[in-house]
């Protein structure tokens, strides 16, 4: 099996933004929260202070506190006595800024990621036919915590240094304007190369991150389909291709990283080498008598804490760059909009009574579609039909005629190129997604069972039924017997992706969340075929009474299952070829007529 490499989802062309521009994109997520930045901000300023008050009470205590006496000895008390309650106020401003940035972080990597789930899921399945649930869940989670980091330690970090930079700067002028003068031409020099080289860790950063997102891709795509890797013993093979992803991704991350420990090495030998230098010529200015011993101290004190700053915010650039691919990443997502969008002005469904006899009005004109992942092939072409209240219509045909697309229109998980479809007379592109899919019950051939007990499974159908609603839908779906025979019933786990259920039971709780949401418009995509004879019999009949004032369309290969509907349609390429009953469409001879010999002798040879 070959690597397939994830689609990325179509996205606006943001990777040319600087790291800065790129980070802007988390405003959105930050300004609610402007009174917690405040505060953060506050208890940052006091606790930059602090630190910057330190290195002149050593000059005091160096020029003041050494020259002997009693005064001098008063002096050295105070100055400790002044040091220790520097150290409280920054002790407690640093705890409060700590809190504040830290929740700061957690608070908004919690909205990123629920804005970005939101999002993802009003996608249509045009956005799942290009995109890999694995590379969605890899940055729901890696990317989102990388954020994580950068809103709730690297900024604050960041701001934290920048301000002891400046602090640090300015008093080292105060201190010694010649020798400042000389740190900063020797400073601004050594930089530049490491703000290009910056550059190159934002790329690798970003390269990291997709080859995290491809291993995530896999493990995703194959855990999905144990029984069938299993069954064609390719557990070793899926195990070397998962190896082959992630050793992909360690040499990548590798790439980033030695280009981060060069970035480092680079900051540290020619920051520090053209500090140690200035404080060379400090020394002598000393030994020459242009500064006292107290003002030397405290310009190597002021000029440790511009280094440190320069140093930390070289290692923030480095999480920033790894944080801009993320936010990258996470834009995409955001930025993609989906074609099927709710009307601006919704209309309404006429209101139903509870039990209203009648069902919904169902009319197809025009009807002409093509997938976007195959446009040069006619899925739907010139597709015209009009269903009446309360009339059950069958649509057979080979596999690939159109049918389950048709179906798809109906939900508008597509919208058709031409064409139109209206539901009790209104255009189902004029009402919102929530009423239209709310007027369908939908019994699709693949069941999907959540990892939940058997109670809330049915309750899918509709969140606010009682049990005694879900209890009375599994018994007309046949499905409360095995139910009540379950370890502990309705409350009994069904496990991931239903694995404790067989086929023909899972098919049942689809059929009881169907009838527990009792739509006018019911839609049965081979609703029975993964059910045995005894199971399809009881089925059948609770699907009989289920379809009673009701408009049903009923998919089906298996023609004994539409043969009491009161239309058949069948479909080839895209379009309706034949319409009738069974015994009509038979009499004609056509494609239906060859579809029912086959099928029909085929039970007479099994038989």
């Amino acid at each position: 099996m070959t690597n397939p490499t994830p689609t990325p989802p179509p996205a606006v062309e943001i990777s040319q933004r600087s790291s800065l521009q790129t980070l802007k994109g988390l405003l959105p997520f930050l300004t609610p929260y402007k009174t917690q930045f405040v505060l953060a901000g506050i208890a940052l300023l006091v606790a930059a202070g602090a630190t910057l008050a330190i290195p002149y009470a050593f000059r005091q205590m160096i020029d003041l506190g050494f020259g002997g006496g009693d005064h001098s000895i008063k002096h050295v008390d105070l100055t400790f006595i002044a040091l220790f309650g520097v150290a409280c106020v920054l002790g407690i401003a640093t705890a409060a800024r700590f809190y504040m940035v830290s929740w700061l972080g957690e608070r908004v990597t919690a909205d990123i990621r629920n804005a970005v789930y939101s999002h993802v899921v009003t996608q249509s399945p045009e956005f799942f036919e290009t995109t890999q649930t694995g590379e969605v869940l890899s940055r729901l989670t890696t990317d989102t915590t990388l954020i994580q980091t950068v809103v709730g330690t690297s900024i604050s970090m960041a701001l934290r240094n920048f301000l002891l930079f400046l602090g640090g700067l300015v008093m080292l002028f105060i201190t010694s304007p010649k020798l400042s003068s000389i740190i900063i031409v020797m400073l601004a020099v050594v930089v530049l190369p490491i703000i290009l080289f910056g550059r190159r860790v934002r790329t690798l950063s970003r390269d990291s991150q997709d080859r995290i997102a491809d291993a995530s891709a896999i493990a995703g795509e194959i855990l999905n389909a144990m029984p069938t890797v299993q069954a064609f013993t390719h557990e070793h093979i899926e195990a070397q291709r998962f190896s082959g992803s992630v050793e992909g991704a360690f040499k990548t991350a590798m790439r980033r990283i030695r280009a981060r420990s060069l970035l480092t090495v680079m900051a540290i030998l020619l920051i520090f080498g053209a500090i140690v230098f200035v404080l060379w010529l400090g020394a002598h200015s000393v030994m020459q008598g242009r500064m006292s011993g107290g003002e030397l101290g405290q310009f190597i004190l002021y000029a440790s804490i511009v280094a440190g700053a320069v140093g930390a915010l070289s290692e923030v650039m480095g999480d920033a760059q790894r944080a801009a691919g993320a936010t990258e990443r996470l834009l995409e997502l955001i930025e993609v909009k989906s074609p099927i969008q709710n009307p601006v002005k919704a209309l309404n469904l006429p209101t139903r009574a509870e039990h209203d006899p009648r069902g919904a009005a169902l009319s197809l004109q025009g009807l002409e579609f093509h997938y976007p992942s195959r446009p040069n092939t006619a899925a739907l072409l010139n597709l015209n039909l009009d269903i009446q209240p309360g009339e059950t219509v069958a649509i057979v045909g080979s596999s690939g005629a159109g049918k389950t697309t048709l179906f798809q229109m109906l939900l508008r998980f597509y919208d058709p190129q031409q064409g139109r479809i209206t539901l009790d007379g209104i255009n189902i592109r004029d009402l919102s997604l929530h009423e239209l899919r709310g007027a369908i019950g939908v019994v699709p051939q693949d069941t999907v069972i959540f990892s939940a007990n058997a109670m809330e499974n049915i309750r899918y159908g509709r969140a606010d039924a009682s049990d005694a609603e879900v209890i009375a839908a599994a018994k007309m779906a046949a499905a409360h017997e095995f139910i009540e025979r379950l370890p502990e019933g309705y409350q009994s786990f069904l496990g991931e992706r239903g694995v404790r259920l067989s086929g023909g039971q899972k098919q049942r709780i689809a059929i009881a969340r169907a009838l527990l949401k009792n739509p006018p418009l019911l839609l049965l995509d081979e609703a029975t075929s993964a059910l045995d004879a005894e199971s399809e019999r009881l089925v059948q009949g609770a699907l009989e009474v289920a379809m009673q004032g009701r408009t049903t369309l009923i998919i089906a290969h298996r023609l004994a299952t539409v043969q009491r509907a009161n239309r058949i349609i069948v479909m080839e390429h895209g379009r309706i070829v034949e319409t009738g009953t069974h015994s009509s469409l038979v009499e004609q001879g056509g494609v239906y007529a060859k579809l029912a010999a086959l099928q029909f002798d085929l039970h007479r040879n099994e038989e």
